[in-house]
């Protein structure tokens, strides 16, 4: 039997695969339906402008109630286990929501680690302060925009070992990826890690859109005005690529959302990444 090279199962079922998929002429249609009624320039730039109030009303909408504890992260990330347990660990969640990383890290016992969590909805900073898990004298919630320099208002550059921006670069426009992806590279250490996920090309999300949530190539709105882009992984290459990073791990990942109980089995698709600042020679 030939072996497809470009397949790695994992353990949990998650498939680690370096080619888009293929879609079927049904996903193709619904996909060219898309295009029927697009977003007006208009409309497109007020959501821009209008991204942090969006993000703010999802919070206050769903409080911290809608995105789950991300309990897989030390799975998927062994950086966040192979290091010296008596080494003092500085960890950034870039794009913090309601600390769905960061207190999952605090309940497994990470006490070694110092945490900074930024997010730019106020609202959802605030709850990131107000969980029983946030203690001030190991942990700093700010509010800080990626696509601009206020981060490092609260924080120097080069002072992080490893950062993450999970889900977070799918919601910001194409136009300032490039920006975000050097702010992360100048928050890290030499030698340090940002590890990534988010939303793969083709993914379930993607083909379910209606005419009318198109903004762009891979671009959409949903229904409460938050936007979402679906990558290729030669997109996120080049992306991480010009801001300096060595790529250690660049893939799609294939998994199938199940729930027996209300009868969903859906395949997802996602990208994930981990992406070193070059150490000092």
């Amino acid at each position: 039997m030939e072996i497809d090279e470009t397949l790695h199962l994992q353990a949990n079922g998650d498939v680690f695969v370096h080619r888009l998929k293929e879609l079927t002429e049904d996903e193709k249609h619904r996909l060219e339906l898309q295009n029927s009624r697009m977003i007006s320039e208009g409309k497109a730039s007020k959501l821009e402008k209008e991204a942090k109030k969006h993000w703010d009303l999802f919070y206050k909408r769903n409080e911290t109630k809608f995105f789950r504890d991300r309990h897989w992260t030390t799975r998927e990330f062994q950086e966040l286990i192979n290091f010296d347990s008596d080494a003092r660990i500085v960890f950034l969640e870039l794009g913090c929501g309601v600390g769905n990383m960061m207190f999952p890290l605090v309940e497994e016992g990470f006490t070694n680690f110092y945490f900074y969590a930024c997010d730019f909805s106020p609202r959802a900073v605030e709850f990131v302060k107000a969980n029983k898990l946030f203690d001030a004298n190991r942990m700093q919630a700010f509010c800080a925009d990626l696509t601009t320099d206020d981060l490092f208002e609260n924080m120097e550059e080069g002072t992080v070992d490893i950062a993450s921006l999970i889900f977070v670069l799918s919601a910001i426009h194409p136009t300032a990826w490039a920006h975000v992806a050097k702010v992360a590279y100048r928050v890290l250490k030499p030698g340090g890690v940002l590890l990534f996920r988010d939303y793969g090309r083709y993914d379930m999300a993607q083909l379910r859109f209606k005419p009318g949530h198109k903004i762009a190539d891979n671009f959409y709105m949903r229904q409460d005005g938050t936007r979402s882009y679906y990558f290729t992984e030669e997109e996120l290459a080049s992306v991480f690529t010009m801001a300096g990073f060595e790529i250690l791990m660049n893939t799609y990942v294939q998994r199938r959302t199940v729930n027996f109980k209300e009868g969903i089995d859906v395949p997802r698709i996602f990208v994930q990444g981990k992406y070193k600042k070059p150490s000092v020679k």
